[in-house]
Formats: structure tokens, sequence, C-alpha cells
């Protein structure tokens, strides 16, 4: 039973604190209606995109005119450069890189987030005898990338407002 009481009054102690876990964010967007504009509806980040805003109790909408507020994704580039070579010229490090550039305006063409871009970047080593673990590690870190800036959308649709 001492047990039960340490575990409640420790879940209790972290809720009133504000702890939450990652990805569990509550946001109070200020709109309702949300029309995704992006050069790639099927693309990996679109779609957690879209799951995410639509968690928060918005509606993605067909057309721009239902929407009272339109999201454009301009863009989403990966990239991927050496960061250091061995003596004999193999590649030790790289650093990956995640590129989002965004804007939102609504039916007026009123800016609510002027156009702005959310770059994160990751370095990781890399071992040539281990080629399909690193391939995995890679693709691993891109999406953490991508769930990140995910985040760092809804964190900025949460402040937008339309211009005073």
């Amino acid at each position: 039973m001492p047990g039960r009481s340490i575990a409640l009054m420790l879940s209790i102690l972290l809720a009133a604190c504000g702890f939450h876990l990652r990805g569990q964010d509550d946001f109070a967007l200020p709109f309702q209606r949300l029309y995704l504009k992006s050069p790639n509806d099927y693309a990996p980040f679109t779609n957690e995109l879209k799951n995410a805003i639509q968690a928060n109790n918005v509606q993605i909408t067909n057309t721009p005119e239902q929407a009272q507020l339109t999201l454009q994704i301009v863009s989403e580039v990966t990239d991927k450069q050496i960061l250091s070579l061995s003596g004999a010229g193999r590649v030790l490090e790289y650093r990956l890189q995640y590129r989002v550039s965004l804007r939102a305006y609504d039916l007026k063409q009123q800016e609510w987030l002027v156009p702005q871009e959310i770059t994160l970047r990751r370095d990781y080593s890399y071992d040539d005898t281990q080629v399909l673990a690193k391939q995995q590690e890679e693709a691993m870190l891109y999406q953490n990338m991508r769930g990140d800036a995910v985040q760092q959308v809804l964190r900025r649709l949460n402040h937008a407002h339309p211009p005073l």
C-alpha cells in the first residue's frame, strides 16, 4: 500500500507542475477551420500536421473559402552534409538538415503568420561497416525532426493572429 500512495503522490505532483509527455501538447488554436495548402498533400509531414491540427479540434477544409485561415507549406527540404572525414577519406559524421517554410493568411489575404522557416539539424556518426543500421538511424532522425517541426508549427499557429 505505501508504494501505491507514493506513486499516486508523484503523479499528482507531476501533473501539478504542468508536466506532460512530449507531443501531447494541447493548444487552443485561435480558429476552428483551416485549409492546408501544401506542395505534396500525401507527404509524411503534411499527414502528421493534418492529424495534429485535427487532434486540436480544428476542421481541415477542402477549399480556402470554407476556412478561417489558410496555412501554406511553401516548401519542405531535407539535406545531408558531410561533417568530418577520416585520414583515409571515409565519412565519419554527417549533418542532417530539415527545413519547412510556411505562412498563414485569412480570406482577405491578411498575414496571420509572416513567411518563415523552421530549420532543424541533427548530427550523427557514420560507420560504413554498419550501413543498414546507419540508414535506419538516419530515417529515424528525419522522422523525429519532422515531428519536432509539426510541434513548432502548432506552437506558431497557437500564437497566430490577424494584423491589428
